[in-house]
């Protein structure tokens, strides 16, 4: 099981060698790369060769770019050989549209269901009324009960006067933690055989990871727990390297599944996997979805 999330944030050069990745900075770190899940490239003097980028496909490692602020911009995806991929296609495409609706609706409750767990983690007011939500949420969510709860939430969490267009240190932490949790669904959905634009809910001609952004939310109230928690001492937005390698350590979190505790990275897998299922005719209650329990890192095993 891969578990590793690489961020290098100052100037290296990456090589192959045989099964392991080379990080030359100051000093020489070796990786397996059976062990790496994602590595983001977060610095403009970063240089690496083919063999990195084929060994990256060879093992299904998300490659991430950053942009002139930081913020992750660019993915390089496995082109996985999966052998049913050509079937999930024809799955995904036959999915009618009362079954996308259900399986929405456990989304959103699950989405909505973590936030008030956030609430109650944070000692925020308001988690009775968004779990009162979350068991109204009808299949579609017609009501748009998603986009109300996160009106509360927010307010809750951050103050009255939040909103998530302000050029504040919580928006861009929020927007990088949610885009490294982005990825790395895409990631699982591609390893799996999925064409990722084809969203359950999310349908945006110009978005190529509509059913990404369908599965990611009950997963963001992770990021917003650990902004949260680290809000204290930001008076300008940028992030800074500490700030940034937290954010991609959410992925080994632990998070509640119905099969266990596990990290965020291995419950993403879990909830794709859960998904395949759904398109394969078990219905929504195949879903496994993630549940918040706190910030505590994995405990792997040696």
């Amino acid at each position: 099981m891969t578990w590793r999330s690489v961020m290098i944030s100052r100037p290296a050069t990456l090589r192959r060698e045989k099964f392991a990745l080379l990080i030359e900075q100051e000093q020489t770190a070796r990786l397996p790369f059976e062990d790496i899940a994602i590595i983001v490239l977060n610095h403009r003097e970063i240089t690496l060769t083919h063999p990195v980028l084929s060994a990256c496909g060879e093992y299904g490692i998300g490659l991430f770019s950053t942009g002139p602020n930081h913020q992750p911009n660019g993915v390089f995806m496995p082109f996985l050989p999966h052998s049913r991929a050509t079937r999930m296609l024809r799955l995904q495409l036959a999915l009618g549209r009362p079954a996308a609706k259900r399986a929405w609706q456990a989304i959103i409750q699950a989405k909505i269901g973590n936030q008030a767990e956030c609430l109650k983690l944070t000692d925020n007011p308001g988690a009775e009324r968004l779990e009162s939500l979350a068991r109204r949420v009808r299949s579609g969510d017609p009501d748009n009960l998603e986009s109300q709860a996160s009106g509360l939430y927010f307010r809750a969490l951050f103050g009255n006067s939040f909103h998530r267009g302000q050029p504040l240190w919580i928006n861009a932490a929020l927007d990088y933690g949610y885009a490294v949790l982005r990825a790395a669904i895409a990631r699982g959905l591609v390893a799996h055989g999925f064409l990722p634009a084809l969203g359950l809910f999310h349908a945006s001609e110009q978005n190529a990871f509509n059913l990404a952004d369908d599965l990611i939310e009950p997963f963001r109230p992770l990021v917003d727990l650990n902004v949260f928690k680290h809000r204290a001492g930001h008076d300008v937005d940028e992030l800074q390297p500490a700030d940034k390698a937290a954010l991609v350590g959410l992925l080994n979190v632990d998070l509640a599944m119905p099969r266990g505790v596990m990290s965020a990275l291995t419950a993403v897998e879990q909830s794709v996997e859960s998904l395949a299922r759904l398109y394969e005719g078990s219905g929504e209650g195949a879903l496994e979805l993630p549940q918040l329990i706190g910030l505590a890192q994995h405990q792997y095993e040696c």
